[in-house]
């Protein structure tokens, strides 16, 4: 139970929390009342260490003057303006500078309004390219388990986090799912890319002899798996996946709303590892969290691919009345300069040794069984207690709290992901509280 709740100040009924033990929580909230840089600040006045940049988002600390100004204006100038057949000189804009640090080839943008909106829309892409293409039998979608895609049909679908499909009986039909790369037995405690696992990209193959390659749209992967707590790429896999969607005609699709943006240390992953995908999917870290956005990063080739019949037929039928929204595209641009300024979107890379040294410290303390770390991206697993998996890493995540530090947990594992503007002062803040958390409860 948190020992920091001012009680009775705030009704807690009506607000249905997403992802969240609701009636554990409101027997003890856990508030943030405002936020600074690396910093949030608690209901009581407390300052907390930001350990997992809000959601993944917030890749530039909390509260930009820069990014509220240019909302300001924007509200106030131009506060909403369809995309449908009409336009607005931003969306132009954003595009066009989001293309400007794409990897190579992947400067055709479509906006969204989430990572989940983002996903779906690029699995209807690959759907509506190969129609084009006069492949229609090509409909199967590929995910991979315990990948994390998003909450729509679509991305649930393709997922692969048992619990985000065990409740909702209805899924996509023609979706299967290649094996993860989470080894314990032979990768335990690998620092960066875990040496083992590259073979499993060769499951694509598997697809294509029971599906047959005429059926297979796209594959779709995490670079990273966030959400399942940081299970980096092991040495040549992805390079493998993009060599065998190739071979066979299948789309791949980097699914980048958490690595997107800086967090490897590169603009994005597929610069990190040198592989690029035929779709990309973004958000989070598009306007530092600030607004609502997400856009898919489509190459030329599946872009052109669509662009075809008569002049005035839409080439594809989707979009969403938030596409481009005004408000959020000024927060992008504004996020934009400030990774560009501040060289944010390669600053990771100069400071991923002292994370990895940091987090990699901790091998020794009880219950640890596995440490992960790639970038700016870190995951600490503790082993589940007997019959009560979760509740360790519960335990462990409110007792940081309690001491000054948030994170985002996944069952016993602990997933970290500061703002890309940590210094290695904040690092050991971090090591430390999580450090004496593990002694003190796991």
């Amino acid at each position: 139970m948190t020992v920091h709740q001012i009680p009775n100040t705030i009704k807690t009924d009506s607000f249905w929390m997403p992802f969240t033990a609701n009636r554990q929580f409101k027997k003890a909230p856990r508030l943030f009342s405002s936020a600074k840089g690396m910093y949030y600040t608690s209901v009581d006045g407390r300052q907390v260490i930001d350990g997992s940049a809000g959601l993944w988002c917030v890749n530039a600390g909390h509260g930009r003057p820069q990014i509220a100004a240019a909302v300001e204006r924007q509200l106030s100038t131009l506060d909403f303006a369809p995309s449908f057949n009409m336009g607005h000189p931003l969306a132009f804009d954003f595009a066009e500078r989001l293309a400007e640090i794409a990897p190579k080839g992947l400067d055709r943008i479509f906006f969204t309004n989430s990572g989940s909106e983002s996903v779906d829309t690029a699995l209807k892409i690959a759907l509506a390219y190969h129609r084009a293409a006069g492949q229609p039998t090509r409909t199967r979608l590929i995910g991979r388990e315990r990948g994390y895609h998003g909450v729509g049909f679509g991305g649930m679908s393709v997922g692969g986090m048992v619990a985000n499909r065990r409740q909702f009986a209805t899924h996509l039909p023609g979706v299967d799912h290649i094996r993860h790369t989470h080894d314990l037995a032979r990768n335990a405690f690998a620092k960066d890319q875990p040496d083992h696992g590259a073979e499993l990209a060769d499951d694509v193959e598997r697809m294509v002899a029971l599906h047959g390659a005429d059926t297979i749209a796209a594959v779709i992967v995490e670079p990273v798996p966030g959400s399942t707590a940081v299970l980096p790429a092991p040495k040549g896999y992805l390079q493998r996946l993009r060599e065998l969607c190739t071979k066979h005609g299948i789309l791949l699709i980097f699914d980048e709303v958490i690595t997107g943006f800086g967090r490897l240390g590169t603009p994005f992953a597929a610069n990190f590892y040198g592989v690029t995908p035929d779709m990309m999917t973004t958000a989070k870290g598009i306007t530092n969290g600030t607004v609502p956005c997400g856009a898919v990063f489509a190459s030329r080739q599946v872009h052109d691919g669509l662009m075809v019949g008569p002049d005035n037929a839409m080439e594809l039928f989707h979009g969403y009345t938030y596409s481009a929204h005004p408000v959020a595209c000024a927060a992008g641009l504004a996020t934009l300069d400030i990774y560009k300024d501040e060289g944010l979107l390669t600053r990771g890379a100069s400071i991923a040794d002292y994370w990895r040294d940091g987090l990699h410290s901790l091998k020794g303390l009880p219950n640890v069984v596995d440490i992960r770390n790639q970038g700016l991206m870190g995951a600490v697993e503790l082993a589940p207690r007997d019959g009560a998996v979760g509740a360790r890493g519960y335990d462990v995540m409110v007792d940081c709290f309690n001491r000054g530090l948030y994170f985002r947990m996944s069952g016993d594992s602990l997933a970290l992901s500061p703002p890309l503007i940590v210094e290695k002062s904040h690092i050991d803040d971090i090591v430390s509280i999580l450090g004496d958390s593990i002694k003190r409860v796991a």
